[in-house]
């Protein structure tokens, strides 16, 4: 069997993706084969992906759209557009998946937690369902290649702005390592033990447009330790009960199925794809509801991803390869146990993914031999 995974426009845009697939090309491979076997929707946008990927102007097409994303920091412009987008997903995600109901029957003033708020439009549609509610957020500064935050001052909501990958101590270290190239990086302890809140919000990503030096260890850590950072803080001071929304791509990767199946353990879970917002892209939301964070199975993801973020953040190269390393054994034992209900929950994903992509003009294009065969 060929261990090279199909690639596609989306894989070469998304820079975790491509990590993830550099790190288990071959688990890949095998998601592949298996969603292929099993589920004719993925089938077709795995089609037409190939089509996309086999002409050059899909490369084009998502090169402008990473130019267009990298610029909406410095254009007004672009970064109004991006910021009323984000309202519209968030509302129409509501609208089908009830995500904010958590906020409006919540007893007390309920709280939120917003890892990567700017420019805020997600956060600000969530503070709307429920004027009692206040938020917590964290935002990578705009002298850091953030963006800035458009949405409207409220004193319900209290912005830091930082670093959250650095977020030693939270994450359970207490002891930097001398000589580690960060060691005068690591803030203090952020958010207290007892500190609940009924709505996680975990959209971050890598930017593009990052402007200060990072370590040489973090270049190709980084989507990983943004990711972990969010699940684990995000799950560990979550009210029981509460809800998560977590920004995913690609559900055919090893990291994305495994948090799925670990999320399906005690959670109620639903997916979400905006049918026009990224609808050609690999981008879906995950949210979770009636989330059990005190549960044994909860207790042992959070400790699992702050060991993940260890390894990313201190250990070396070796060691953070064997740990995001998949055998064989592992997917095919994954697939065998969660195969059929990730076939069932991503359907919709894969339906909507594949109409976008069907009527891009450089999957067209392909069709019609304009591009290479």
């Amino acid at each position: 069997m060929d261990s090279r995974p199909p690639e596609t426009p989306q894989v070469a845009q998304d820079s975790a993706a491509r990590l993830e697939i550099h790190h288990n090309a071959r688990a890949v491979n095998i998601i592949t084969e298996y969603l292929s076997e099993n589920a004719p929707e993925f089938r077709t946008l795995a089609a037409l992906r190939q089509k996309g990927w086999d002409n050059p102007a899909g490369d084009e097409f998502f090169r402008k759209q990473r130019q267009v994303s990298d610029q909406s920091r410095d254009d007004p412009k672009i970064c109004r557009i991006f910021y009323e987008m984000m309202k519209n997903i968030s509302h129409d995600m509501h609208k089908a998946t009830g995500v904010f109901d958590i906020l409006t029957t919540s007893t007390d003033n309920p709280k939120i937690l917003d890892f990567c708020v700017a420019p805020g439009g997600y956060l600000e549609t969530s503070m709307w369902h429920d004027p009692r509610a206040q938020a917590t957020a964290f935002s990578l500064g705009t002298d850091q290649g953030g963006h800035e935050i458009l949405m409207p001052p409220n004193p319900r909501i209290a912005v830091k702005f930082m670093d959250i990958t650095m977020l030693a101590a939270d994450m359970g270290v207490d002891t930097i390592p001398a000589g580690h190239p960060d060691f005068a990086n690591f803030p203090p302890r952020e958010l207290a033990p007892n500190r609940f809140f009924d709505l996680v919000i975990c959209d971050g990503q890598v930017l593009r447009t990052n402007v200060h030096a990072r370590a040489e260890y973090r270049e190709s850590r980084e989507a990983t330790r943004l990711t972990l950072t969010q699940l684990a803080l995000g799950l560990d001071h979550l009210t029981p009960g509460g809800t998560m929304v977590v920004l995913l791509h690609h559900m055919e990767t090893w990291g994305t199925l495994c948090l799925m199946r670990k999320m399906h353990q005690f959670a109620s879970v639903q997916l979400f794809k905006h049918p026009k917002c990224h609808a050609k892209r690999s981008a879906f939301y995950m949210i979770a509801t009636k989330v059990n964070a005190r549960c044994p199975q909860a207790t042992d993801a959070i400790e699992e991803w702050k060991g993940i973020w260890k390894v990313a953040t201190f250990g070396s190269e070796e060691a953070y390869r064997d740990v995001m390393h998949a055998s064989d054994a592992e997917v095919h034992s994954l697939l065998k146990d969660f195969g059929p209900r990730l076939v069932e929950n991503a359907r919709p994903i894969w339906v909507i993914q594949a109409k976008a992509l069907e009527k891009a003009s450089f999957v067209k294009g392909a069709s019609r031999g304009w591009g290479p065969s």
